[in-house]
């Protein structure tokens, strides 16, 4: 089985050497990820400049093909799926991610993003995170990613569906269980800290606290809270279908 392997941490994040570990147990890895982090990239793409791929030693596994790129976590599953394997993968990984893609979060998500773009180009897809922005051990979420791999790949997903995995960072003992979920909604306030430079000019840098406004037990927010694994499906149709009908009988007037 051929793997796509990515994150948004960059190359050298302690969460994708621990994920290739246990990929390796399941099929061969090809690894094309940021050069340096890109954490909060979204789904960008690079269009004014052009990409640089360099071929990287990763390890001692024979399994592991690794790539750096000088762009964002989307340009590299783009560059995986299309330039550099010669077949289409069976299935894109994108993780492990340091911090939580809990909520409305994943709007911004390099990490959901480049599992995105593996689902916009036909792919199965998964991103996952640890729950914590602390150094951590990341064994138990890469395991239980292998796990959640051969699910997808044994059982399949429904077209431009991925699964969004969070695990909370405990030890495998403390885990209270794996919860299917919905994406909570999230907030943050105060999110710019106002500041001034030694010129005394004004800078903001973002900051703020979140805030979960969703409290219902079927959320990802809450799952983690609660000490759960959360796995929320994930789809790309963004169409409020059920306005449809009604926008239709608007008046719609057109001025020549």
């Amino acid at each position: 089985m051929e793997i796509l392997l990515t994150n948004d941490d960059g190359i050298f994040a302690p969460g994708i050497r621990a994920l290739t570990h246990e990929l390796c147990k399941i099929g061969n890895v090809t690894i094309l990820a940021p050069d340096r982090e890109q954490s909060a990239t979204g789904h960008a793409i690079t269009v004014h400049h052009p990409l640089r791929v360099q071929e990287m030693e990763f390890g001692d596994d024979s399994c592991v093909k690794a790539y750096s790129v000088d762009g964002t976590p989307s340009d590299c599953v783009k560059l995986g799926a299309e330039v550099v394997l010669k077949k289409k993968p069976a299935l894109v990984v994108s993780g492990i991610n340091r911090g939580p893609n809990l909520g409305t979060d994943v709007l911004y998500s390099g990490t959901v993003s480049a599992a995105l773009e593996g689902v916009i180009l036909g792919i199965p897809s998964i991103a996952v995170s640890l729950a914590t922005v602390e150094e951590a051990d990341y064994a138990f979420a890469a395991k239980f990613t292998r796990i959640a791999s051969i699910n997808i790949v044994t059982r399949g997903l429904p077209p431009d569906t991925l699964l969004n995995i969070n695990i909370p960072s405990l030890e495998e003992k403390d885990i209270a269980g794996v919860q299917i979920t919905r994406l909570g909604i999230r907030r943050y306030k105060d999110v710019f800290d106002r500041r001034t430079d030694p010129r005394g000019k004004v800078y903001y840098w973002l900051a703020g606290e979140v805030i979960d406004l969703d409290e219902d037990p079927d959320t990802d927010t809450v799952a983690i809270r609660n000490n759960l694994i959360s796995v929320t499906p994930i789809h790309f149709d963004l169409t409020k279908h059920a306005l449809i009908q009604e926008l239709e009988s608007w008046t719609w007037p057109l001025e020549n």
